[in-house]
């Protein structure tokens, strides 16, 4: 069908111009034809009224130039008013069918080629597309056809583009239109359109803007209606939560000479600093040098079984803690400059925070923007018997186990995303007996399956029992024995264990500290726009508590646009930039991705090509003994634009970053393959993946013709 209508179409497109009468459609063939509509009118007025009606709805659909003298002719013919009831609905009309006509035969192939990297324009369409397609609307110099064929590649309602048109293009239609009155006077179409009313119609155009800005303020003032505004504020900005998020706030804050108060209810740093990437990191560091002296046979050494006290590891993890405190410690931070309150805090109204110190006391400060950066905490899954079983997580296991001599003799770790295979492989590492519980069919769910194959490997390969597709479903728990009872297949299978460590998500804090009572909209977590600011404009959340992801890096990225919305958002703001994340998974060998990776793109519908080197070939690497892994690039077919990366191998999470640079910047692989990399490195990995895209990419005609070229040149 669409084949046949675009047959239809290409027909009568190339019949206009084969008997030029796209000339009947200029200025002059309307001045020495008006006679002659107008005693065809006197005769027929209706007949005259509904061809000149459906052949400008023709012109339009078909974005035959020309539309601007139809209108002329609606004037010169019906008059203001009568010219402008068919020129206004006929335009509408006409605008409507060309977008429905690029909806139809374009669309779904440009969603589905370009569907990942128009998600923000789809989003952003469906939010305010009528109030920018209103704005293009009044300004004419927007080619209006364009406008009709882009919108419809978007996911904007028919009758949202047809009212929208209708509103916003009558301003003009009415200048033309009554331009066409006089038709007579008029020696150009650029004579209609003065550079005084173009700047008039620009100005229009801001209108909407402005008219934004006065509709956002009144909403603002709506949602602040229930509360007093303090006549004059204590500080400039108070920050709730000593994490990741909330410290790079307060600092940044007190960098530009805000007055700044941080409040923090425990431990300052948060949880990467106490609970999770430094305990856990320094963890595996240890696990790590275990392993590596029971295989020290790999390295021309004797293999030994390393002796040691858990509790002395343990001991070590505290150590480094304690090492890294300073760098956030309360002392640290009020010497930035930023005034540090231990104390549980709690919103009151949109400017106003109460504090319960914890020395005592309350008190209660005032600032015109707040920071909520409470980050988030292990999620324990309503299971029966999970209490009576101990249940530690990724928070409680350090200080649970810090006085044990031993490692957990048999473990349970339920879950099999990243922190569950990190702790899961530390600690068959240390000697614990450790069987990983995963409902889904394999571990790593967000990585493609050979990353998961790989790490299912290297998990089996130190002695962990991975058991997959089983759903945990209670816990049996007496003095002498505790029990993980799992469906698999039908069935139950029941785990013995001594201790578990529950991994299988973290949830945002969304309560204690006065949402509710504010109002503020949560869901998983808190919700908010894309400059983060929540329900009130001054009251932002970044970090955990604001997702979408949970990574450290990115709760300082957030903190950022946090706090610089929040102390200079009057004059402007900013969208947080989402568009390159890296993450890493640190088991050994360590998963690193940034961008895509082929099931997203899959998901998502982008088109991509894969080149894959593997680390096993590379000098260093095997050096270092340590050559497995790979990385794989994807990259938009024929192009060297990078689409995503992931690596898998020793010190994945560092050789990321070269390509996390090159994604932020627009740079391709050509650009890393013709950078120095340092022999012997494992950075050569990604100077040689560039090269095998480099390879696969070759000119072979060239090198054909080389190829005689040199022949010649022998004799």
């Amino acid at each position: 069908m669409k084949k046949i209508l675009l047959l239809a179409i290409a027909a009568a497109l190339v019949a206009v111009f084969a008997f030029d009468l796209q000339n009947l459609l200029t200025l002059d063939s309307l001045k020495n034809s008006l006679d002659d509509f107008r005693r065809f009118q006197a005769q027929s007025p209706f007949w005259v009224s509904g061809i000149y009606f459906a052949i400008y709805v023709v012109v339009t659909a078909f974005s035959i130039p020309g539309a601007a003298v139809m209108t002329l002719a609606g004037g010169a013919l019906f008059g203001l008013w009568q010219g402008l009831l068919l020129v206004s609905f006929a335009s509408t009309l006409g605008a409507t069918l060309a977008f429905l006509g690029a909806r139809y035969f374009l669309r779904d192939a440009v969603q589905a080629k370009f569907g990942g990297r128009l998600n923000a324009i789809n989003a952003g369409v469906e939010k305010e597309g009528a109030f920018y397609l209103f704005t293009l609307r009044l300004v004419p110099v927007f080619p209006f056809f364009l406008i009709n064929l882009l919108m419809g590649l978007t996911r904007m309602k028919a009758w949202t583009f047809f009212w929208v048109s209708q509103l916003g293009m009558f301003a003009g239609t009415v200048v033309y239109v009554n331009a066409g009155t006089e038709l007579a006077k008029i020696t150009s179409l650029a004579g209609i359109l003065s550079p005084g009313l173009i700047a008039s119609f620009v100005v229009l155009g801001f209108f909407p803007l402005v008219a934004k800005k006065i509709i956002d303020r009144i909403q603002a003032r709506r949602v602040y209606a229930r509360w007093a505004k303090p006549a004059r504020f204590d500080r400039n900005l108070i920050v709730i939560g000593g994490g990741a998020a909330g410290l790079v706030s307060a600092y940044i804050a007190a960098a530009v000479k805000a007055k700044v108060t941080l409040i923090e209810a425990h431990k300052m740093g948060g949880d990467c600093l106490n609970y999770g990437c430094v305990p856990s990191k320094a963890l595996i560091k240890s696990a790590k040098l275990a392993h590596q002296m029971s295989l020290a046979d790999r390295y021309g050494l004797q293999a030994a079984t390393p002796r040691f006290s858990f509790k002395t590891v343990m001991q070590r993890v505290q150590d480094v803690i304690r090492a890294i405190e300073p760098h956030d410690s309360i002392e640290r931070y009020t010497g930035l400059g930023v005034e540090v309150l231990q104390g549980h805090a709690t919103l009151v109204d949109p400017w106003t925070v109460e504090v319960r110190h914890t020395g005592g006391g309350t008190s209660r400060l005032t600032a015109r923007s707040i920071v909520i950066a409470a980050g988030a905490q292990p999620f324990i899954p309503p299971l029966p018997g999970i209490q009576d079983a101990g249940v530690l997580t990724s928070d409680t296991l350090w200080e649970a186990l810090a006085q044990r001599d031993e490692a957990p003799k048999r473990l349970v770790v339920l879950g099999g995303g990243p922190i569950g295979c990190e702790l899961a492989q530390a600690f068959a590492r240390l000697g614990s007996q450790v069987v990983q519980v995963e409902m889904a069919s394999r571990i790593l769910v967000r990585e493609d399956d050979d990353v998961a194959a790989l790490a299912l490997q290297s998990l089996q390969a130190d002695g962990v029992q991975v058991l997959t597709s089983h759903k945990a479903l209670r816990f049996e728990c007496t003095n002498q024995h505790k029990v993980l009872v799992a469906e698999h297949a039908g069935g139950e299978v029941r785990i013995p264990f001594d201790d578990v460590i529950c991994a299988v998500g973290r949830s945002a804090r969304l309560t204690g500290y006065g949402l509710e009572g504010l109002g503020i909209e949560t869901q998983r977590t808190v919700v908010t726009n894309e400059y983060l600011e929540t329900l009130y404009p001054n009251i932002f959340a970044a970090g955990d508590v604001a997702g979408p992801y949970q990574f450290t890096h990115t709760a300082a990225h957030q903190a950022w646009y946090a706090a610089v919305n929040a102390l200079f958002g009057q004059f402007k703001k900013f969208k947080v930039d989402y568009s390159v994340i890296p993450w890493a998974t640190f088991i050994d060998p360590e998963v690193a991705r940034v961008g895509l990776n082929e099931q997203d793109a899959k998901a998502q519908g982008v088109a991509y090509e894969v080149t894959r080197y593997g680390i096993d070939d590379l000098d260093r690497a095997i050096a270092d003994s340590d050559a497995h892994g790979f990385v794989k690039v994807l990259t938009v077919p024929g192009k060297d634009k990078i689409l995503g990366v992931t690596i898998v191998g020793v010190h994945a999470g560092d050789l990321l970053a070269e390509f996390v640079l090159a994604m932020k910047h627009g740079l391709g692989l050509n650009k890393i393959l013709g950078t120095i990399h340092t022999y012997p490195t494992l950075s050569e990995a990604n100077k040689y993946a560039a090269g095998e895209w480099k390879r696969a990419h070759a000119p072979q005609r060239v090198l054909a013709w080389l190829a005689r070229y040199h022949t010649w040149r022998r004799g």
